[in-house]
């Protein structure tokens, strides 16, 4: 099945509504864009049968340089869990649920780098996605980067849904 077919999750946000700009806390203090690097409140619904975990990612296609920035990669969240409280993406992630795991963002750490984009960049686009998967463990290392993830995931992923935050500065 392609990921042009899968069901689609419907996932929503109480940091920020999809198509409006992030608030501060989920822009960079790390980076100097004015944030707190706080993982947004996510919730999902609408998994298809058969899903045994899922996985979130936060990805700017609009960064300068090859291939986007990664900014959030969670994998190996239970099947049980259907939201994400603001902050669940913390360095170290303790705030997580058992069994899940980060991988290191394109800045460096395992957790969530906010929004920070290039001054005078114009706006960029902050996708988050949920993919609902197949398999429990997606048997990733958490020393790899987001985007061998992508490939990892493609054969398992059942069903998607996204959000999209805006910021420019």
């Amino acid at each position: 099945m392609s990921s042009h077919q899968s069901p689609s999750l419907h996932v929503s946000s109480e940091s920020f509504q999809d198509g409006h700009t992030l608030p501060p806390a989920q822009r960079s203090g790390k980076m100097r864009a004015g944030g707190k690097d706080e993982s947004p409140q996510l919730s999902w619904s609408g998994a298809p049968a058969g899903t045994k975990g899922y996985a979130v990612t936060m990805f700017d296609p609009d960064a300068p340089g090859r291939g986007g920035f990664w900014h959030w990669a969670v994998l190996d969240l239970p099947a049980g869990v259907t939201s994400l409280p603001a902050g669940a993406g913390a360095e170290g992630g303790g705030h997580l649920p058992a069994g899940a795991l980060q991988l290191k963002n394109d800045g460096g750490f395992h957790g969530y780098l906010g929004a920070a984009p290039p001054p005078g960049h114009g706006p960029h686009r902050y996708i988050v996605t949920v993919y609902a998967l197949d398999v429990e463990r997606l048997g990733v290392d958490a020393g790899a980067s987001p985007g061998k993830l992508e490939s990892k995931m493609a054969p398992h992923v059942l069903g998607r849904g996204t959000l999209t935050g805006i910021f420019e500065r």
